[in-house]
């Protein structure tokens, strides 16, 4: 087995549809610029409320990944 090592950065997903959504939504497109995604944790979650509704979910998430071989 190889050692690796691992970073860890903060990022933020909303909709207006509920809190899987913005998770899901968070994690495609933090995919799309960081490689090995490898595990995410939900640290907030908050929502809009608009004329008594809630009108959007935002929640923050810890996303881990491994970080690459330097290494030729």
């Amino acid at each position: 087995m190889s050692d690796n090592a691992y970073s860890k950065t903060e990022i933020v997903g909303s909709s207006e549809i509920g809190i899987d959504d913005a998770i899901r939504g968070a994690i495609k497109r933090a995919s799309q610029t960081i490689d090995e995604i490898g595990w995410f944790e939900v640290s907030e979650i908050r929502g809009e409320v608009r004329d008594g509704e809630i009108g959007h979910f935002q929640v923050t998430l810890g996303v881990g990944f491994t970080l690459k071989d330097t290494k030729g």
